[in-house]
């Protein structure tokens, strides 16, 4: 057989097993991804490429190779969601680095954790005053929580006794200028409300309409396929 379609059977097949794979392993975000987490993904990863393209050894014995590590990603995630005290020495355990404003050298030290790095993320939180900082807490997958002083914080409306609207989800009513009834029953409102509605917005069709949502705070959004904008926006880097 040709090796280019061998290869591309093997791709195929190592790509919808890859696909199985990490559909099993759970969904996490690059950011929630701990330092195993991380070398899990690139062997997995590793491993269906050279299923693809390795053609000196069979097919099934790289397949082979992904399924025991899959398995063993799955038990060391069952490991660690069962066992505290596993989970402490197998992913870490969250690092407090700053208290009331000073920073903890020895422990930052030992997490191999410097003062460039302490920065960065804390202005990305927007604090560029450390002495604002109440607590920080660097997390397992490296990222860092921050707690400022009390007379920092902003305001809330519970502070202030002040009463919100409870907050609600948005809704889609319109999606590409079709309308979508059962989230139009959910809010107990039918095409007829949806209409008048529209009519404010200029709109005589929901054809015309790209995306109308429900907004949490009641109020409608409504986004036209042929908006009306007169004026260019340019943006310029300096």
């Amino acid at each position: 057989m040709n090796e280019g379609i061998i290869v591309l059977v093997r791709a195929i097949f190592a790509f919808f097993s890859l696909l199985i794979f990490t559909r099993i392993l759970g969904k996490k975000q690059i950011s929630q991804l701990t330092p195993f987490d991380y070398v899990l993904g690139i062997t997995i990863g590793s491993i269906a490429a050279t299923l693809t393209t390795d053609l000196s050894s069979a097919a099934w014995t790289h397949w082979i190779g992904l399924l025991a590590w899959v398995v063993l990603g799955l038990g060391i995630d069952l490991l660690t969601t069962k066992s505290r005290y596993m989970a402490k020495h197998i992913e870490g355990e969250p690092s407090i680095i700053i208290i009331n404003g000073k920073i903890l050298e020895d422990t930052m030290r030992k997490l191999k954790y410097n003062a460039t790095n302490l920065q960065h993320q804390l202005r990305c939180k927007d604090i560029f005053d450390i002495s604002e900082v109440q607590f920080a807490v660097l997390e397992t997958n490296g990222e860092l929580s921050v707690l400022k002083k009390s007379d920092l914080q902003p305001l809330t409306p519970k502070n202030m006794n002040i009463p919100v609207p409870k907050a609600r989800i948005g809704l889609d009513l319109i999606y590409d200028g079709i309308v979508v009834d059962t989230n139009l029953k959910q809010i107990n409102r039918d095409r007829k409300w949806l209409k008048y509605q529209l009519k404010k917005y200029g709109v005589d069709d929901p054809s015309e309409v790209f995306l109308a949502t429900y907004t949490g705070s009641g109020s409608l959004y409504v986004d036209k396929f042929k908006d009306k904008i007169h004026k260019q926006i340019v943006v310029s880097e300096f």
